[in-house]
């Protein structure tokens, strides 16, 4: 029996390894409960950036029929992660001069606000995708989290602004509608993988989320449950693979499997006397390669992808006691699970860090499949899409009641009677749309205009 379409969301992470179509809903306890996944190789994905549209399409319509079998539901829409090593962010200030000094601020100017940095001139080929506020200031009044119905001339604020290429999220966008699938919502995969592992308490006292990925490693800072910076590293666990292929001499599968059964980001762990045989090539003798020497390649790349992130940290100015990060650092995705990785981490940064599961969100019933870094990413997505959703049946019965005629009963003080006054329509005003719908609507909307 086929399930009840709308009470499901799907997440569609176009990773560089792989593409996961993972579908979930709420369940009585509002957890989240995993229905479906169906994941594919990905063949047409660099560096988190799509360079083959036709394998891509192949491999995502491959991961959708996988995750449909599983679910035993038809999937529609999907809702998608954007990353890449084309993703960059940027600080900006700005304000404006508001007419009336002696009215309420409201939603308007914060979106006239936000509008104007919209059209910030950015370089050719590269879009605005999140304008995050991070703090606001009323006329020189300053750490100011919510203006509205504050009094005041001079609006101004800081933003958190990401940017990025127009044309590789285009073929994203592209490869999901040839798959036959349409998009309800984009989000930016650093915030998705936030989602899913990382708790409140967390993003209020400050912490560093680092998703390494197999293509990309991406970065998130959240200080008082705001996110402060994001930054996309273009190295991740493919890079490890290829050293360690080009290092022993080995095909990319033996060296992939060597990395997961055998590896190790702490060389000091393994005796020089551990040695791993690997068959030879069609008759060849077998490979002799030792442990200790399969953890000094690992190492080394390993430690230059923890010095580029703690680099962007060091950027973000964590060592102030404003920008402290009191709950250290985060790891998720494929790439944490090496083996000895959380503690070269504490051991380079000098931070407090954890391994972040997915689990927070999910059912209790969840398998350990589910419940893996890999998955952080996907699982994030589909809270998105559920979120999405609980949003829009909100919309929906607001744009119901609005249309509703509302009949209002008013007392007449002569007489003391109870009369009827003629029907008066009641005006809701619609919860506003934030940036990233409003920019998902105008891409989809690209989209069909290029069809």
């Amino acid at each position: 029996m086929e399930r009840e379409i709308n009470e499901i969301a799907v997440g569609l992470d176009i990773g560089t390894t792989k593409i996961v179509a993972m579908v979930g809903k709420y369940n009585e306890y509002g957890k989240m409960e995993v229905l479906g996944i169906g994941k594919s190789k990905s063949l047409g994905v660099h560096r988190g950036v799509v360079n083959n549209i036709t394998q891509t399409i192949q491999s995502i319509q491959q991961a959708v029929q996988e995750a449909e079998s599983v679910a035993g539901a038809k999937i529609s829409n999907v809702t998608v992660g954007i990353a890449g090593q084309h993703i960059r962010s940027l600080q900006h200030s700005d304000y404006i001069t508001r007419p009336n000094a002696d009215a309420v601020i409201d939603e308007d100017d914060i979106e006239k606000l936000i509008n104007q940095v919209h059209k910030l001139v950015m370089l050719p080929g590269e879009e605005i995708l999140h304008v995050l506020p991070q703090e606001y200031k009323v006329d020189g009044q300053a750490e100011i989290k919510e203006p509205v119905g504050m009094y005041g001339g001079r609006l101004e604020a800081n933003f958190h602004v990401v940017v990025g290429q127009v044309t590789s999220i285009r073929n994203i966008g592209r490869c999901v509608k040839s798959s036959g699938l349409e998009l309800s919502d984009v989000t930016l995969e650093p915030l998705a993988s936030a989602n899913a592992v990382l708790s409140q308490e967390e993003k209020e006292a400050g912490v560093a989320l680092i998703d390494i990925g197999g293509g990309t490693t991406d970065l998130a800072i959240f200080k008082d449950g705001i996110i402060r910076h994001t930054a996309v590293i273009p190295f991740g666990g493919n890079v490890i693979t290829e050293d360690i292929k080009e290092g022993c001499s080995i095909i990319e599968k033996q060296a992939e499997l060597l990395k997961i059964k055998f590896g190790s980001a702490w060389p000091g762990e393994n005796k020089d006397n551990e040695i791993v045989s690997i068959p030879g090539l069609r008759g060849r003798e077998p490979k002799e390669i030792t442990l200790k020497n399969l953890s000094k390649i690992i190492h080394a790349r390993v430690v230059e992808i923890i010095e580029q992130v703690f680099l962007e940290i060091k950027n973000y100015g964590h060592e102030s006691p404003k920008k402290k990060l009191i709950a250290g650092i985060v790891l998720t995705g494929g790439g944490s699970q090496l083996k000895h990785l959380k503690q070269l981490v504490e051991y380079i940064t000098g931070m407090d860090t954890r391994i972040g599961y997915p689990n927070e969100h999910l059912a209790g019933n969840s398998n350990s499949e589910t419940t893996s870094p890999m998955y952080a990413t996907a699982v994030g997505l589909v809270m998105d899409g559920l979120t999405h959703m609980k949003r829009q049946k909100k919309l929906n019965k607001k744009e119901t009641i609005i249309n509703e005629p509302v009949v209002e009963l008013k007392q007449d003080i002569v007489e003391n009677k109870t009369v009827v006054e003629e029907e008066i329509p009641k005006v809701n005003l619609k919860p506003r749309k934030n940036i990233l719908e409003k920019w998902t609507e105008k891409f989809k909307e690209f989209l069909d205009n290029a069809e």
